[in-house]
Protein backbone atom coordinates (compact mmCIF):
# COMPACT_ATOMS: atom_id res chain seq x y z
CA UNK A 1 0.00 0.00 0.00
CA UNK A 2 1.38 3.55 -0.82
CA UNK A 3 2.30 5.35 2.01
CA UNK A 4 0.03 8.60 0.89
CA UNK A 5 -3.21 7.55 0.05
CA UNK A 6 -4.20 8.29 -3.68
CA UNK A 7 -7.84 7.42 -4.16
CA UNK A 8 -10.57 8.24 -1.43
CA UNK A 9 -13.69 6.44 -1.03
CA UNK A 10 -16.74 8.07 0.62
CA UNK A 11 -19.25 6.29 2.07
CA UNK A 12 -22.57 8.47 1.45
CA UNK A 13 -26.22 8.35 0.98
CA UNK A 14 -26.29 9.43 4.96
CA UNK A 15 -28.18 11.57 3.75
CA UNK A 16 -27.58 11.87 -0.38
CA UNK A 17 -27.22 15.36 0.36
CA UNK A 18 -24.75 15.38 2.83
CA UNK A 19 -22.49 12.80 1.15
CA UNK A 20 -22.75 14.96 -2.81
CA UNK A 21 -22.13 18.10 -0.34
CA UNK A 22 -19.05 16.55 0.95
CA UNK A 23 -17.65 15.34 -2.44
CA UNK A 24 -18.03 18.84 -3.44
CA UNK A 25 -16.26 20.42 -0.83
CA UNK A 26 -13.56 17.96 -1.64
CA UNK A 27 -13.44 19.72 -4.85
CA UNK A 28 -13.56 23.27 -3.62
CA UNK A 29 -11.14 23.36 -0.66
CA UNK A 30 -8.05 21.44 -2.35
CA UNK A 31 -5.47 23.62 -3.74
CA UNK A 32 -5.31 23.04 -7.36
CA UNK A 33 -4.73 24.77 -10.89
CA UNK A 34 -5.90 22.00 -13.02
CA UNK A 35 -7.96 19.06 -13.25
CA UNK A 36 -5.22 16.78 -12.53
CA UNK A 37 -4.11 18.09 -9.46
CA UNK A 38 -7.57 17.07 -7.65
CA UNK A 39 -8.02 13.73 -5.52
CA UNK A 40 -9.36 10.86 -7.11
CA UNK A 41 -12.80 10.48 -5.14
CA UNK A 42 -14.68 7.63 -5.40
CA UNK A 43 -18.49 7.74 -3.96
CA UNK A 44 -20.99 5.54 -2.67
CA UNK A 45 -24.06 7.26 -2.09
CA UNK A 46 -26.54 4.38 -1.15
CA UNK A 47 -29.85 6.27 0.34
CA UNK A 48 -31.02 2.82 0.94
CA UNK A 49 -28.88 2.13 4.58
CA UNK A 50 -31.27 2.28 7.58
CA UNK A 51 -31.42 4.96 8.92
CA UNK A 52 -28.58 5.28 11.79
CA UNK A 53 -30.43 7.73 15.02
CA UNK A 54 -33.61 4.87 14.72
CA UNK A 55 -30.96 2.02 14.75
CA UNK A 56 -29.56 3.50 18.03
CA UNK A 57 -32.77 4.49 19.71
CA UNK A 58 -33.91 0.75 18.77
CA UNK A 59 -36.91 1.87 16.33
CA UNK A 60 -35.35 0.54 13.20
CA UNK A 61 -32.72 -2.15 11.92
CA UNK A 62 -28.86 -2.00 12.18
CA UNK A 63 -27.49 0.11 9.18
CA UNK A 64 -24.06 -2.27 9.66
CA UNK A 65 -24.44 -4.26 7.03
CA UNK A 66 -25.36 -2.24 4.80
CA UNK A 67 -22.58 0.25 5.79
CA UNK A 68 -20.27 -2.82 5.44
CA UNK A 69 -21.41 -3.68 1.45
CA UNK A 70 -20.72 -0.23 1.03
CA UNK A 71 -16.89 -0.38 2.32
CA UNK A 72 -16.23 -3.37 0.14
CA UNK A 73 -17.91 -1.84 -2.65
CA UNK A 74 -15.45 1.55 -2.05
CA UNK A 75 -12.59 -0.96 -1.74
CA UNK A 76 -13.26 -3.08 -5.20
CA UNK A 77 -13.12 -0.05 -6.69
CA UNK A 78 -9.80 0.90 -5.41
CA UNK A 79 -10.56 3.41 -2.51
CA UNK A 80 -7.15 3.48 0.18
CA UNK A 81 -8.67 5.98 2.25
CA UNK A 82 -12.75 6.47 3.19
CA UNK A 83 -14.61 8.97 4.79
CA UNK A 84 -17.85 8.72 6.01
CA UNK A 85 -19.78 12.27 5.91
CA UNK A 86 -22.10 10.79 8.60
CA UNK A 87 -21.62 11.67 12.33
CA UNK A 88 -24.48 9.04 13.28
CA UNK A 89 -22.65 6.18 11.55
CA UNK A 90 -19.74 6.99 13.59
CA UNK A 91 -21.34 5.05 16.53
CA UNK A 92 -20.42 2.42 14.44
CA UNK A 93 -16.54 3.69 13.56
CA UNK A 94 -14.95 0.21 15.14
CA UNK A 95 -16.94 -2.01 13.75
CA UNK A 96 -16.34 -0.49 10.13
CA UNK A 97 -12.76 0.04 10.79
CA UNK A 98 -12.11 -3.76 12.20
CA UNK A 99 -13.74 -4.33 9.01
CA UNK A 100 -11.78 -2.45 6.62
CA UNK A 101 -8.51 -3.30 5.11
CA UNK A 102 -7.72 0.37 4.13
CA UNK A 103 -8.05 3.42 7.11
CA UNK A 104 -11.31 4.95 7.60
CA UNK A 105 -11.36 8.99 8.55
CA UNK A 106 -13.16 9.78 11.81
CA UNK A 107 -15.52 12.71 11.68
CA UNK A 108 -14.87 13.41 15.52
CA UNK A 109 -11.13 13.93 15.37
CA UNK A 110 -11.64 15.93 12.10
CA UNK A 111 -13.82 18.53 14.18
CA UNK A 112 -11.26 18.53 16.93
CA UNK A 113 -8.59 19.56 14.41
CA UNK A 114 -11.03 22.10 13.13
CA UNK A 115 -11.53 23.83 16.42
CA UNK A 116 -7.77 24.32 17.16
CA UNK A 117 -7.24 25.39 13.35
CA UNK A 118 -9.71 28.18 14.48
CA UNK A 119 -8.61 29.21 17.53
CA UNK A 120 -10.02 27.23 20.00
CA UNK A 121 -8.48 25.50 22.42
CA UNK A 122 -10.12 25.38 25.19
CA UNK A 123 -13.31 26.32 26.65
CA UNK A 124 -17.22 25.37 26.47
CA UNK A 125 -18.11 23.96 22.85
CA UNK A 126 -22.05 23.50 21.95
CA UNK A 127 -22.84 20.18 20.36
CA UNK A 128 -25.90 19.68 17.85
CA UNK A 129 -26.80 16.80 16.13
CA UNK A 130 -29.59 13.76 15.76
CA UNK A 131 -30.99 12.50 19.04
CA UNK A 132 -28.82 9.23 18.70
CA UNK A 133 -25.00 11.38 18.48
CA UNK A 134 -26.02 13.52 21.47
CA UNK A 135 -27.91 10.84 23.69
CA UNK A 136 -24.83 7.86 23.03
CA UNK A 137 -22.35 10.87 23.76
CA UNK A 138 -20.44 10.75 20.59
CA UNK A 139 -18.58 14.19 20.66
CA UNK A 140 -18.87 14.92 24.35
CA UNK A 141 -16.36 12.36 25.28
CA UNK A 142 -14.11 13.25 22.41
CA UNK A 143 -14.25 16.82 23.14
CA UNK A 144 -13.57 16.12 27.24
CA UNK A 145 -10.53 14.05 26.32
CA UNK A 146 -8.99 17.27 23.72
CA UNK A 147 -9.77 19.19 26.78
CA UNK A 148 -13.09 20.70 25.90
CA UNK A 149 -16.09 21.39 28.09
CA UNK A 150 -18.92 20.22 26.35
CA UNK A 151 -22.11 21.10 26.29
CA UNK A 152 -24.98 20.56 24.66
CA UNK A 153 -28.98 20.75 23.93
CA UNK A 154 -31.69 19.28 26.44
CA UNK A 155 -33.50 16.50 24.84
CA UNK A 156 -36.46 18.72 24.06
CA UNK A 157 -34.58 21.32 22.22
CA UNK A 158 -32.67 17.99 19.63
CA UNK A 159 -36.34 16.93 18.93
CA UNK A 160 -37.87 20.94 18.26
CA UNK A 161 -34.68 22.34 16.58
CA UNK A 162 -32.24 19.56 15.39
CA UNK A 163 -34.37 17.09 13.98
CA UNK A 164 -36.54 19.92 12.14
CA UNK A 165 -33.71 21.51 10.30
CA UNK A 166 -31.96 18.07 9.94
CA UNK A 167 -35.47 16.43 8.65
CA UNK A 168 -35.53 19.76 6.54
CA UNK A 169 -32.40 19.71 4.58
CA UNK A 170 -33.68 15.91 3.94
CA UNK A 171 -36.60 16.61 2.28
CA UNK A 172 -34.25 19.76 0.50
CA UNK A 173 -36.14 22.38 2.19
CA UNK A 174 -33.13 24.02 2.58
CA UNK A 175 -34.38 27.66 3.67
CA UNK A 176 -36.78 25.94 6.42
CA UNK A 177 -34.09 24.26 8.09
CA UNK A 178 -31.69 27.26 8.68
CA UNK A 179 -34.26 28.97 11.50
CA UNK A 180 -34.34 25.79 13.95
CA UNK A 181 -30.56 25.09 13.60
CA UNK A 182 -29.67 28.90 14.35
CA UNK A 183 -32.19 28.85 17.42
CA UNK A 184 -30.14 25.66 18.66
CA UNK A 185 -26.59 27.89 18.03
CA UNK A 186 -27.58 30.58 19.81
CA UNK A 187 -29.13 28.83 23.42
CA UNK A 188 -25.85 26.53 23.14
CA UNK A 189 -24.20 30.13 22.74
CA UNK A 190 -26.39 31.62 25.68
CA UNK A 191 -25.03 28.95 28.12
CA UNK A 192 -21.30 29.81 27.58
CA UNK A 193 -20.33 28.40 24.42
CA UNK A 194 -17.00 29.58 22.58
CA UNK A 195 -18.24 27.52 19.39
CA UNK A 196 -20.66 25.30 18.24
CA UNK A 197 -20.05 22.04 16.57
CA UNK A 198 -22.78 21.28 13.60
CA UNK A 199 -22.35 17.66 14.29
CA UNK A 200 -24.52 16.21 11.44
CA UNK A 201 -23.93 16.58 8.49
CA UNK A 202 -27.32 18.11 7.50
CA UNK A 203 -26.85 20.89 9.79
CA UNK A 204 -23.42 22.89 7.81
CA UNK A 205 -26.45 23.16 4.92
CA UNK A 206 -29.03 24.16 7.40
CA UNK A 207 -26.68 27.00 8.19
CA UNK A 208 -24.90 27.40 4.71
CA UNK A 209 -21.28 29.81 5.30
CA UNK A 210 -23.33 33.08 3.82
CA UNK A 211 -25.14 33.33 6.92
CA UNK A 212 -23.37 31.93 9.59
CA UNK A 213 -21.77 35.58 10.47
CA UNK A 214 -25.04 36.30 11.55
CA UNK A 215 -24.58 34.25 14.28
CA UNK A 216 -21.83 35.74 16.04
CA UNK A 217 -20.11 32.36 17.22
CA UNK A 218 -17.16 30.44 15.77
CA UNK A 219 -18.89 27.25 13.91
CA UNK A 220 -16.68 24.09 12.64
CA UNK A 221 -18.62 22.46 10.66
CA UNK A 222 -18.36 18.41 9.95
CA UNK A 223 -18.45 18.14 6.37
CA UNK A 224 -15.40 21.21 5.71
CA UNK A 225 -13.55 19.17 9.23
CA UNK A 226 -13.81 15.63 7.61
CA UNK A 227 -12.91 17.12 3.84
CA UNK A 228 -9.81 19.03 5.07
CA UNK A 229 -8.61 16.07 6.91
CA UNK A 230 -8.88 14.04 3.67
CA UNK A 231 -6.73 16.70 1.96
CA UNK A 232 -4.41 17.31 4.67
CA UNK A 233 -3.56 13.42 4.30
CA UNK A 234 -3.77 12.99 0.47
CA UNK A 235 -1.89 16.53 -0.47
CA UNK A 236 0.45 16.20 2.24
CA UNK A 237 1.53 20.23 2.71
CA UNK A 238 -1.21 21.36 1.00
CA UNK A 239 -4.42 22.21 3.08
Amino acid sequence: MNAVPQRLGVLGGMGPLAGAAFALRMVQLTPADSDQQHIPVLLCNDPAIPDRSSACMGTGPSPLPAMLRGIDTLVAGGADCIAIPCNTAHLWFDELQAASPTRLLHIVDSVVADLRRQGVTEGKVGILGTPATIAMGLYQRYLRAAGYEPIEPSAEEVQRLCVPAIAAVKANRIDAAFAPAAEGVRLLAQRGAKAVVLGCTELPLAVPPGRRAELGIVLTDSIDALAREAIALMRPGTA
